[in-house]
């Protein structure tokens, strides 16, 4: 459990055996003070258990995920910690959206590490999500730091595809509901990717390809193909599907790249929570059997 020196405890709750915990700590990525939501399933209790990584959206924090998805039962079901980073650094002297959009800035942190300032002194997200909070957590939780899986919704579904494309030897399987699946070609990666690492789709391409799945796909190594279970899932009747969400790209690259990955389209769901509680239990199972030998029922 981790120590009360290093990490300040803000709740505790418990959940289908387990116990539902959020803290907060200074993070040196982001030079600010961040807090994140960890479930343990019962199983920690006696072993380390394996870790499913949760990336949220635009506007959400930690608490999102955890008070409206309803995975605590199925990690419990699986033993699978889940841990549930912020979206975006936040605090006294972290610039925002000027404007005080909901898609840039506070919130939107979009998982990558900014170049540009002023958003470059606090925006290196890549860098906490992969490097900073995993080490924390593998060192302060029981936790298998070599059993670890990564998921997440719109922003955070871009989040971990990403993520997981450029680090397959990290990550055991990684999902997604909703993920923008080209920020280069839809207004919102647009305007967070030109403001946080500068320039635009076509005069820094190489740049912004490497935060792009679809550009990620067409480029994927040997490794990544064979080794790495893709799962997505997009409802049909989501507003953002066509403008901003591109999955009809990610499809077409899987395709043409022999790339094997799963996209279900799920009709009549939208981009809400009531979509992911539906299908977190099949994400959850889906998870679970690349990470856990043999799954243990409770």
């Amino acid at each position: 459990m981790a120590q009360e020196s290093d990490l300040e405890q803000i709740s505790s709750n418990q959940s289908f055996g387990g116990q539902q915990l959020r803290y907060r700590h200074r993070s040196t990525a982001l030079d600010c003070d961040m807090t994140f939501s960890i479930y343990l399933p019962p199983q920690a209790e006696q072993n380390k258990v394996p870790a499913l990584y949760w990336l949220s959206g635009l506007t959400c924090t930690d608490e999102n995920f955890v008070t409206k998805a309803g995975a605590q039962k199925h990690a419990a079901m699986h033993g699978i910690a889940i841990i549930c980073p912020d979206t975006s650094p936040r605090g006294e002297g972290v610039p925002d959206d000027p404007e005080g959009a909901y898609d840039f800035g506070l919130g939107a942190g979009f998982y990558i590490n900014a170049t540009e300032m002023p958003w470059a002194k606090h925006y290196k997200m890549y860098d906490y999500v992969v490097d900073e909070l995993p080490s924390l957590i593998n060192s302060q939780f029981p936790v298998n730091g070599s059993k670890v899986s990564i998921s997440g919704h719109s922003m955070g579904g871009h989040g971990a595809l990403t993520i997981a494309l450029k680090n397959p030897e990290v990550y055991c399987s990684v999902s997604a509901f909703s993920p923008i699946c080209s920020p280069i070609q839809c207004p919102w990666g647009q305007k967070a990717l030109g403001q946080y690492i500068g320039g635009n789709a076509k005069d820094n391409h190489s740049h912004w390809a490497q935060h792009d799945t679809v550009e990620l796909i067409k480029n994927s190594s040997t490794n990544a193909r064979k080794s790495l279970p893709i799962l997505i899932d997009q409802g049909d009747a989501d507003n953002f599907l066509e403008e901003q969400l591109k999955t009809k790209l990610l499809d077409a690259a899987s395709a043409e790249n022999n790339f094997p990955m799963q996209i279900r389209m799920q009709p009549g769901y939208d981009h809400s929570y009531f979509f992911i509680a539906t299908f977190i239990d099949e994400h959850l199972k889906f998870h679970a059997n690349a990470l856990i030998d043999s799954v243990t029922i409770i």
